[in-house]
């Protein structure tokens, strides 16, 4: 299968630079794979379950939070608010902050804006622990 050049970045810096088949991330409007070939491209990614696939077909799996990605002239960049290989997931701490979560949306009384952030702290939870498992 044909490859193309992918770089992975965060604030923090270069997580990833190098030939891959294929990304696949969600974006703010739905799950999208890019291929070696694919168009010019833009777009806000979403809160969701990612991975890369090498050349030699290993698949590395990531949490991917916020950010950015874009295909141009046959070459990816996705600069992630917050991208964690499945490796370097911290599962206890994970579980620890859906719970927190879980209890903070029991309370009653929340503002819209202590639900809102409750309830995203929650989901980034699940995505740790969905790709972890």
């Amino acid at each position: 299968m044909k490859t193309f050049p992918l770089r992975i970045g965060t604030p923090d810096g270069l997580l990833f630079e190098g030939e891959v088949e294929r990304v696949v991330a969600r974006s703010i409007t739905g799950d999208l794979a890019i291929l070696a070939g694919h168009s010019n491209f833009c777009t806000a990614l979403g809160m969701g379950e990612a991975h890369v696939v090498l050349p030699e077909g290993t698949r590395r799996e990531a949490a991917c939070i916020g950010g950015m990605l874009s295909m141009i002239d046959g070459s990816c960049s996705l600069l992630a608010t917050t991208w964690e290989w499945k490796e370097d997931i911290d599962a206890e701490r994970a579980s620890a902050a859906k719970k927190r979560a879980e209890e903070k949306l029991a309370r009653t009384g929340l503002t819209d804006r202590e639900y809102r952030i409750a309830e995203a702290k929650l989901k980034r939870a699940l995505v740790r622990l969905s790709v972890k498992q």
